[in-house]
């Protein structure tokens, strides 16, 4: 790890102070706690987690940047797509994990470009810091739709309109399960006296040990199930009373994500605008992701009363939903104006860069209504 961006004294001092928090937790559960623990330690424990404390986390200046961040085109685009939905609905949009606020900003000024304002948008973050970026956002780009935005801390009873999380689902935390010559164990993490290290213990959750058994792997292999996903469905579901939930991230239908070559799973670290695979590396200062697996996802929505709309590549979704037409708007000539959204547009759908690996599912209640975004390339039959 010695090639990263060596961080400040201040930023070593707090992710110390986590490592010494989990060292903590660690010891209260006898010495060992399972990997979708320590992530969710690491991410989200008060004040100290990469979610939970000050850091800069997006754009240039963070460790990784997410599609709203690299251009408006994002959420433009999106916008056409909810425009279309609302009213079938009671016209509000609920956001999870808003980041910067970036995308809620770009969404509710493309929406106010066509007169489809939303009746609220409200945004549910668990982020003290978070909430904080995105009202000055809105205070700086876009301070005549505050009225709009509302952050809440928990799930209205019941709603109706259009709930949207972009990159969302792979800060869940996951389990990491592994298949050995004593089958089906469960790695997790100890403190080893100089550090944090692996250590394998049976399945720590019941609901595991079915979804292992129907993976059909061959030992040794390793890969990640988020229960934390399938929770988060059945929450959906239970609250959604008519509408839609587009979630955009990067992952698999099942097929591929428990493909037998994939044997070493999907975790990823980013630090800084690198990509690494070691979660140990200074916690609180780097996010922690896995892959989504997305037939997980849908098979949940369905089960919890749900109907799947559709799902396919982002790259399909924004061509749809009508990324070309908003790039329209601009004159080729004006090359430095241009040249900028044409290339961001680029990354959006190259299938080398963003356009393959993400995915977008819509799933649904009580909607009789075609979405355009799904109109073509859908990959339903891969979940």
């Amino acid at each position: 790890m010695s090639q990263l961006p060596a961080p400040s004294a201040a930023a070593l001092a707090h992710s110390e102070k986590l490592a010494s928090h989990i060292r903590q937790q660690i010891a209260a559960a006898g010495g060992w706690i399972g990997f979708a623990r320590y992530m969710e330690l690491a991410l989200y424990a008060p004040g100290l987690g990469y979610y939970s404390a000050g850091a800069t986390k997006f754009g240039s200046d963070g460790d990784f940047t997410t599609a709203p961040e690299m251009s408006p085109l994002f959420g433009q685009t999106l916008a056409l797509q909810i425009a279309a939905v609302l009213p079938h609905t009671a016209g509000n949009i609920l956001e999870f994990g808003a980041g910067s606020g970036k995308l809620a900003l770009d969404i509710l000024l493309e929406l106010e470009r066509h007169n489809s304002l939303p009746q609220r948008y409200y945004i549910l973050d668990l982020s003290a810091e978070l909430r904080e970026r995105q009202w000055q956002t809105f205070q700086q780009h876009g301070l005549h739709l505050l009225p709009l935005v509302e952050w809440i801390d928990t799930l209205p009873q019941q709603f109706s309109g259009v709930m949207l999380g972009n990159e969302v689902l792979d800060a869940m935390p996951a389990h990491l399960v592994e298949l050995g010559a004593n089958g089906w164990q469960e790695r997790g993490v100890q403190d080893s006296g100089n550090g944090f290290a692996w250590a394998a213990r049976p399945l720590s959750d019941p609901a595991l040990a079915p979804i292992c058994s129907s993976l059909g792997a061959s030992a040794p292999y390793l890969t990640e199930i988020s229960l934390a996903n399938r929770a988060f469905m059945r929450t959906l579901a239970e609250h959604l009373q008519q509408g839609l939930i587009l979630l955009i991230d990067y992952g698999f239908g099942a097929g591929e994500y428990y493909h037998p070559q994939r044997d070493q799973g999907t975790l990823m670290c980013h630090y800084r605008h690198h990509a690494h695979g070691e979660p140990f590396y200074l916690p609180g200062l780097q996010d922690i992701t896995v892959h989504v697996d997305f037939s997980a996802i849908a098979h949940t929505a369905l089960d919890n009363g749900l109907d799947l709309h559709g799902y396919t590549t982002q790259a399909h979704f924004l061509l749809n939903a009508g990324i070309g037409e908003i790039l329209q708007r601009f004159d080729p000539n004006d090359i430095r104006s241009y040249l900028p959204h044409t290339s961001a547009a680029q990354k959006l759908m190259n299938p080398a860069e963003m356009g393959e690996l993400f995915k977008v599912i819509g799933l649904s209640r009580a909607l009789d209504l075609s979405l355009r975004g799904f109109c073509s390339g859908d990959r339903s039959r891969m979940l």
